[in-house]
């Protein structure tokens, strides 16, 4: 190996690196599960960490010359508890859906049935979908929105999970735009004797800052990732704020009953996952020490300001939103009233330098390649600095390509227009 840098040496693989800043800073970025990292976020996911490997947990690792990295973990671990109100907190997962995953193996047994929101109506993957390995290993149930409003209703989750007997209850979603009631769901989950999993991964920003219900005060274990609101890197997290003897009463060699938390950790590792990643463990945590700053508030404020506001413009303009409005930072639209489909609209509006995501919007009649709908959320925007007015010019933007989604000119126009709208909000300010 040479002392040379791969930058000069991979001229393809930087190249295209460079293509894709480019595309990042031109254009408009809509995807609800998107956000900027800083520099600083940046630089320690891309440190000298990612050549250490380091199975086990801080202070119990299987290789020798943990010493750093066992404090990297620490600090994150600590800054999280202090971030979500947590008492314990595992910093490992790859990802949210490695995080569900280690929480199923830890809890459930091939066969146990769960219930989780539809993925149809605005649910995860991971929530027991027939394509994921939480709908393949595990008996999945669903419960999803009230078609006429589209909004939860706790009454019929309370009926399903009478008749279902879950053994864990689901709530969370990637395409949910309104606040959950964990308070109903947990006396749901004991009712039925069902451990209650709050996966927060998009809203997570706003709730470590109050800006909307506390998971913590009453799910038994909570996950999410922490990019999108959270605004670190790609990752994920599980969390309890109150550890409880785990149901199936496993004890340890010494004959000792294992808590919950002891099972969580096992089934991160070794469970699900080898070594952690812990160059990406330093980046969560230098977000997690942004997240605690008065700064980071006034940010969760102001995602939720402006998708209040970008909500409200899409309205005026006669767009559906599914429920009526948002609570977070995203929203869900219903594009036939349009005459549109999801996958033209993803597909005209990025010729237009603006970045959506298709997405079924409940009780779709098209199928999940084409959808009905659009998801948009303004997490990345907002880190960008535009404000509630600047929604509204998203917004006028977004109606004016799709109303000309046939007119290269116009979408030509609009393009041309946006980019040069973004010089004003660079990515990175020097």
């Amino acid at each position: 190996m040479t002392t040379e840098t791969t930058a000069t040496r991979d001229t393809q693989v930087f190249d295209l690196i460079a293509q894709e800043q480019h595309r990042q800073e031109s254009g408009i970025e809509l995807i609800a599960s998107e956000n900027f990292v800083s520099p600083a976020v940046m630089e320690a996911a891309g440190s000298v960490l990612t050549n250490k490997y380091a199975e086990g947990l801080p202070g119990k690792r299987y290789y020798g010359g943990c010493e750093v990295v066992d404090h990297v973990e620490q600090i994150a671990i600590d800054r999280a508890k202090e971030l979500f109100g947590a008492t314990w907190v595992n910093v490992q997962p790859h990802s949210g859906a490695n995080a569900n995953t280690a929480v199923f193996v830890a809890c459930l047994h091939p066969g146990d049935t769960i219930l989780g929101f539809d993925l149809s109506h605005g649910g995860h993957l991971t929530h027991g979908s027939s394509v994921n390995i939480s709908g393949k290993y595990f008996r999945p149930t669903f419960y999803g929105v009230e078609r006429e409003t589209g909004v939860i209703n706790y009454d019929v989750v309370e009926e399903t999970a009478k008749r279902e007997r879950p053994k864990m209850l689901i709530c969370g979603a990637s395409a949910y735009s309104r606040d959950w009631d964990y308070a109903r769901l947990r006396a749901i989950a004991d009712e039925v004797g069902a451990l209650l999993l709050a996966d927060v991964s998009h809203p997570a920003g706003l709730i470590a800052k109050g800006l909307l219900n506390d998971p913590l005060a009453h799910a038994h274990i909570v996950t999410t990732t922490t990019h999108k609101t959270l605004r670190g890197t790609r990752g994920g997290m599980i969390m309890m704020r109150n550890d409880f003897e785990n149901p199936f009463g496993i004890k340890t060699m010494k004959g000792e009953t294992r808590l919950m938390s002891s099972l969580l950790d096992s089934g991160v590792f070794p469970g699900t996952q080898g070594g952690p990643l812990e160059h990406i463990i330093a980046a969560k945590a230098v977000a997690f020490g942004e997240a605690l700053t008065d700064d980071f508030y006034d940010y969760a404020v102001r995602v939720k300001s402006n998708a209040q506001a970008m909500a409200k413009a899409f309205t005026d303009r006669g767009y559906s939103i599914i429920s009526g409005g948002t609570d977070n930072h995203l929203m869900l639209i219903d594009l036939r009233s349009k005459g549109l489909t999801g996958k033209l609209a993803e597909n005209t509006l990025i010729k237009a330098d603006i970045t959506i995501n298709k997405n079924m919007v409940p009780f779709d009649d098209k199928s999940p390649m084409v959808t009905s709908g659009m998801r948009v959320g303004t997490a990345a925007m907002t880190t960008r600095g535009l404000n509630e007015s600047d929604m509204e010019q998203v917004v006028v933007y977004i109606d004016k390509v799709l109303m000309n989604h046939d007119d290269a000119a116009t979408l030509a126009t609009v393009k041309e227009e946006i980019n040069e709208w973004m010089k004003a909000f660079p990515l990175f300010k020097s």
